[in-house]
């Protein structure tokens, strides 16, 4: 885990947010010796999360078509 100082931290700041990303924590240390974290905010999403379509069909065409298939 790499530490950097305030300063480095202010100059290269786009580096250390890929660097956090890659390894999953970068530390910035200030001058009175408080050491601060930087760490990726994980990504939560659902698996039925997926993008919708957009189709010229009814609400009475897909019961139609559902009530279709589960009579064969």
């Amino acid at each position: 885990m790499q530490v950097y100082t305030y300063s480095e931290a202010r100059q290269n700041l786009a580096f250390m947010l890929e660097q956090a990303e890659n390894t999953g924590k970068v530390l910035i240390r200030r001058k009175d010796g408080r050491t601060f974290a930087l760490v990726p905010e994980r990504n939560i999403y659902s698996l039925l999360d997926i993008p919708s379509i957009k189709a010229k069909i009814t609400t009475q065409e897909i019961v139609d078509i559902v009530r279709e298939g589960r009579e064969r």
